[in-house]
């Protein structure tokens, strides 16, 4: 079995869930998520943990079932905690300002570039260089995240572009004479 599919998830008082087959909810302060577990996991529900067990004669079910833990427990954290990822902007004349559900990005082209805020997710400008992306659901955060930085990806000679807050763009070496 599965060494991550072993530990149980601990669901706090405040969040109310509940299974019906292979789905689970998770709802917390008017958030609410649910997760439908693959056919070849079992849920084992104690009080207020859960477990998952593979069910015989599925192939591999021991890993799909620590998959599907650390999946559920992503949804009980966004409904609990939620999830935040940071962006900087780097090069002159890159910068970034809210529109009401639009995100408007000035990174270097003829044009700027507008990207519409999907449900789910809130965008904050604090500066002009930073972004912060906040939602429940892992998953959307990652994707919105994804596609902001795909518009500029960070270059290997200046590291201009739009990165992630703290990752490290290791640059290349220019040309010698």
């Amino acid at each position: 079995m599965s060494k991550v599919a072993r530990k149980p998830i601990i669901i706090p008082d405040s969040v109310k869930y509940s299974i019906q087959g292979q789905a689970i909810t998770f709802e917390n302060s008017g958030q609410k998520l649910t997760r439908s577990v693959h056919e070849s996991v079992e849920i084992v529900q104690e009080e207020n943990r859960l477990t998952f067990k593979p069910k015989s004669g599925f192939e591999n079910a021991h890993a799909q079932s620590g998959t599907e833990r650390s999946l559920v427990n992503n949804n009980l954290i966004g409904v609990t905690e939620g999830f935040k990822q940071e962006l900087s902007i780097v090069g002159v004349g890159y910068r970034a300002k809210l529109e009401g559900t639009k995100l408007v990005l000035s990174l270097g082209f003829s044009h700027p570039v507008i990207f519409p805020v999907p449900d789910g997710i809130t965008v904050e400008v604090p500066t002009q260089t930073e972004i912060v992306i906040k939602g429940v659901d892992k998953q959307k955060v990652g994707q919105c995240v994804a596609n902001i930085c795909d518009f500029r990806r960070p270059d290997p000679y200046k590291g201009k572009g739009v990165r992630i807050k703290g990752a490290h763009i290791s640059l290349k070496e220019g040309k010698k004479k």
